[in-house]
């Protein structure tokens, strides 16, 4: 695992604190905001996966 699978996941997780706390006081802005969030974190988790997915095979080949 690295730094942006973690950073990733953690930001998707806030996200989805903030969409459902914007869900709980009507606020639009804030579920708005909070998807986004979650969104960011998606990609960023891709990202991580993606490396790591690099990385392997790169290991792989040297084997």
């Amino acid at each position: 695992m690295n730094k942006d699978q973690v950073k990733g996941k953690a930001k998707e997780i806030g996200g989805k604190i903030q969409q459902e706390a914007g869900e709980l006081v009507g606020s639009s802005e804030q579920q708005a905001k909070g998807l986004n969030k979650q969104a960011e974190g998606k990609l960023q988790k891709g990202l991580g996966d993606a490396k790591e997915v690099v990385k392997d095979i790169s290991k792989g080949n040297r084997n």
